[in-house]
């Protein structure tokens, strides 16, 4: 186990959120008589030494037992922000090793290159075994630039994803004495610490799997943010690509789809507001699937896109 940092050591992710968090949930705090997000606490890492980061895993992003992809993707992120002499993650691609638990972990950096509008870099977080041995959970490597800096041209064929109005949607937080599901009056199931993080509103039209009809069609859609308020920016995007439930439940497959890779495209800094996420799955063979997901913000701009493979557990 690592000594613990000292009380001088930066400590870096405690961006302010702006206003009054529309919930209270659980975890709040404070910095300096303001609120602090509990997205920016969770991912703080805590600078050991050049390149070297302590962090500890928060429980409240997990899905059941295990930490959300996202939520970790958030945290590398974070952290080679620091390392790395541009600001934005550009580019990200992230193999998942081995599972992360919740608690203490170190991330470790490693500049590969600089230039004078990207820079590259890799990482990777690693927890201890029962004997105190470090173990490999991610290694990511990633390029970084700066957003502000892109020029405002776009050409682009993509549309927004057709999403229903907020208040026809259906999220973990509906319950029987609030909004329920089409036909069944069932609300949508809950049952992991992350969705009490997160205002998530699904698309009815991709909630087939819920009323036990999945329909086959490999899609999810939905309204997007942090329950605690707090606006997106490039580092909540990471988490924003994985953290609705798998398109595997509208293809009818039950039971947790774990990611192998995850890369996520960073496209414009978005606009304060809900985002809008969609993802898509086309391929299931051989007990392996890909997620193709796009984030647009508030302004109809495509800010995010990403690409995983993941495992689907079969039979």
């Amino acid at each position: 186990m690592p000594d613990a940092a000292s009380a001088t050591s930066p400590t870096l992710g405690f961006a302010r959120a702006g206003g009054t968090p529309s919930r209270a949930v659980i975890g709040d705090s404070e910095f300096d008589g303001e609120f602090v997000s509990e997205f920016d606490r969770d991912t703080a890492v805590t600078r050991r030494e050049p390149g070297v980061y302590d962090v500890d895993l928060s429980a409240g992003w997990t899905v059941f037992d295990a930490v959300n992809g996202g939520y970790l993707l958030a945290i590398l992120g974070r952290a080679l922000a620091d390392a790395l002499p541009h600001p934005d993650p550009f580019t990200i691609t992230a193999h998942y090793l081995s599972a992360s638990r919740p608690g203490p972990a170190v991330v470790r950096t490693e500049t590969v290159r600089t230039g004078r509008t990207l820079s590259t870099g890799q990482a990777s977080l690693l927890q201890y075994d029962a004997e105190g041995r470090e173990v490999e959970r991610i290694r990511v490597l990633a390029s970084y630039g700066d957003l502000a800096g892109l020029p405002d041209d776009v050409r682009t064929t993509a549309m927004p994803p057709a999403i229903p109005p907020m208040d026809r949607c259906f999220g973990p937080q509906d319950s029987a004495s609030d909004v329920r599901l089409p036909s069944s009056g069932t609300p949508v199931g809950g049952g992991s610490a992350i969705a009490d993080r997160l205002m998530i509103k699904l698309d009815p039209a991709t909630l087939g799997w819920a009323l036990g009809a999945p329909s086959g069609k490999g899609e999810m859609r939905a309204w997007f943010g942090l329950a605690d308020g707090r606006d997106a920016d490039p580092l909540s995007l990471l988490l924003a690509v994985d953290a609705l439930p798998p398109t595997a439940f509208e293809i009818g497959v039950k039971g947790w789809v774990p990611t192998v890779e995850l890369t996520v495209h960073v496209r414009h800094r978005p606009a304060p507001g809900p985002l809008r996420v969609s993802i898509t799955t086309r391929n299931l063979a051989g007990g392996f699937l890909e997620e193709d997901a796009e984030v647009w913000d508030s302004e109809d701009r495509l800010v995010a896109q990403s690409r995983q493979l993941a495992r689907v557990r079969l039979g």
